[in-house]
């Protein structure tokens, strides 16, 4: 079709990826060329001499991780290695988002002295523990922390810092579960022949690193490519029993596994456990060889996540109410004393889609402090902006796009006002550098090309395909079909909440478009057969119900 001659340059260029090698390396990763020597990471050498000397002497490790689809598959990285050693002398810690919260614990530290723990690893964690690493390493235990979470200005005096966004390591926006990936392939590097392990053998490991890149807010660019690509490709052959069950539970066919059914449907399954309940009963799926516990735990997983939903959507509707009485403001600072912890970072998500605006919502858990977690919609780095006005919180941590904070309960009452003030303060400093424009699209949305409804076949699906997996930094491809006729409009679903609509082509085919959460009054223009709309749309191969289709998905409808 004349539409996509040319398509493929000009994704390629709306990607910012130029000239040949560029070209090669993003649209077909090579495990061997696009994974960095992780030898090149801060600390790693010593990190691994730590590790080796731990595992000869028989130590006592302790692995620490978050309690999210980061922290969690970093642990299993850690579990599935020591395993394939055939080291045993290893617990397992994962902090308990209501009674702990994030981050490294004083009182877990404690624990540690007492059980005799001589080295300590974190996951996704600790970049900012300055005082519980000093304690731990006081009292005989070495700590080697792996983190992707920005540093602040004071380091832990840890024994090893392992973090891409310390020194010059060639990709700094690996997730947590990324760093632990190539601390193991640095291991298997350094130490497989003495362990009897080839070379490569973590590369079956990288259905968790994968799994943890799409699920947490990185870019997937540069080497995150690479491990989300393999990642999937690994997962699709995965013999975890617990994600087989979770799979199955979900109906998707395990060998046509996509990042979107990643994102959307196993990793809230997975954070679900430490939102509603305990964040082991995520690990423990992930590492099971029992195919009873394997069915009960995705079962379980998956009933507290419908549990999980009605939660989000009750304090969604209290938030729009409390919005609507409220003057326009720049970023959104809302909440409510018995909103629950675990949930609100989805909270926060909804919302910054739902507005376009950084969003901060917080919570109460008794007579606990007040927590909270926030969003960037990409126009600010929320770290820096909390970093502005740092004195206004107890705690806080994160990355350019989510973090968490917490404030005192004197402070809460004057947060909206002086993060409103910090953002603009901000955004209007040329010289911090800091606020970013969005980027200019049609209506709020980045549209890569314009085409017609007769390039929509298996040519289309072909160009568009290689670009998967897709995300932050990778957007999916999104087109616009101009004036198109709406054939057929109908909802679907037991609930009648999805729209479905249908074009016809030039040759008469019959073009499906689909859009999940969205019925008629969702959009500004009347949506009736025979109307001709402009349409946003992304391309997807659809299998369900064993048909076979390529379709649209609506982005959204315009005049």
């Amino acid at each position: 079709m004349q539409d996509v001659e040319n398509l493929m340059g000009v994704l390629l260029r709306n990607r910012g990826i130029e000239g040949a090698e560029a070209k090669e390396k993003f649209l077909r990763p090579n495990y061997e060329r696009d994974f960095y020597d992780p030898f090149l990471m801060h600390d790693m050498e010593r990190a691994c001499v730590r590790i080796f000397e731990a595992v000869e002497a028989k130590e006592l490790i302790t692995v620490y991780s978050d309690y999210d689809c980061d922290g969690i598959p970093g642990a299993v990285v850690l579990h599935d290695f020591f395993k394939q050693i055939g080291y045993e002398n290893v617990h397992y810690y994962i902090p308990h988002r209501h009674d702990e919260g994030y981050g490294l614990h004083m009182e877990a530290i404690k624990g540690f002295i007492e059980d005799g723990t001589k080295l300590l690893i974190t996951i996704d964690l600790g970049i900012t523990a300055v005082a519980e690493t000093a304690e731990a390493q006081a009292n005989g235990i070495d700590v080697i922390i792996t983190d992707h979470h920005i540093p602040h200005e004071i380091l832990p005096k840890a024994y090893a810092i392992v973090n891409p966004k310390l020194g010059s390591y060639p990709d700094s926006m690996l997730c947590g579960a990324g760093v632990v990936f190539k601390l193991v392939q640095g291991l298997i590097k350094k130490y497989g022949e003495y362990w009897k392990i080839k070379e490569g053998a973590e590369k079956w490991l990288l259905d968790m690193a994968g799994l943890a890149t799409l699920s947490d807010m990185v870019p997937l660019v540069n080497e995150n490519r690479a491990i989300a690509f393999f990642g999937i490709k690994v997962l699709q052959k995965s013999p975890r029993l617990g994600l087989r069950e979770l799979f199955s539970a979900m109906k998707i066919e395990q060998r046509y596994l996509t990042e979107e059914d990643i994102t959307f449907m196993v990793t809230p399954r997975l954070n679900a456990a430490s939102r509603m309940d305990d964040p082991d009963r995520a690990f423990e799926l992930l590492v099971t060889e029992k195919p009873a516990e394997a069915i009960a735990l995705a079962t379980h997983l998956t009933k507290i996540n419908d549990t999980r939903k009605t939660l989000v959507a009750g304090i969604m509707k209290d938030v729009h109410a409390t919005l609507k009485d409220r003057e326009e403001c720049s970023v959104i600072v809302v909440g409510n004393p018995k909103w629950q912890f675990g949930v609100l970072g989805l909270v926060a998500g909804k919302l910054t889609d739902h507005y376009g605006k950084p969003a901060f919502v917080w919570g109460q858990n008794g007579d606990s402090d007040i927590k909270g977690s926030c969003r960037s919609d990409g126009t600010i780095n929320v770290v820096e902006l909390m970093t502005h006005i740092n004195t206004a919180f107890m705690g806080f941590g994160g990355h350019e796009l989510a973090g968490g904070f917490s404030v005192s309960r004197e402070e809460i009452h004057f947060l909206p006002e002086r993060i409103e003030k910090a953002f603009h303060e901000l955004t209007r400093s040329t010289s911090s550098g800091q606020a970013k424009e969005k980027e200019e699209g049609i209506g709020d949305v980045k549209v890569d090309a314009k085409i017609s409804v007769d390039s929509v076949d298996a040519d289309l699906w072909k160009v568009v395909e290689q670009f998967s997996p897709c995300g932050l930094g990778n957007p999916k491809p999104t087109f616009l079909f101009e004036t198109i006729e709406i054939s057929e409009a109908k909802l679907f679903g037991k609930e009648k909440n999805h729209l479905e609509l249908k074009f016809k082509n030039s040759r008469g085919k019959k073009i499906t478009a689909i859009a999940f959460f969205k019925t008629f009054d969702d959009f500004s223009i009347p949506i009736e057969i025979g109307n001709k709309i402009n349409l946003i749309a992304t391309l997807e191969f659809s299998r369900f119900a064993g048909k076979n289709e390529i379709r649209l998905r609506i982005v959204d409808i315009l005049k």
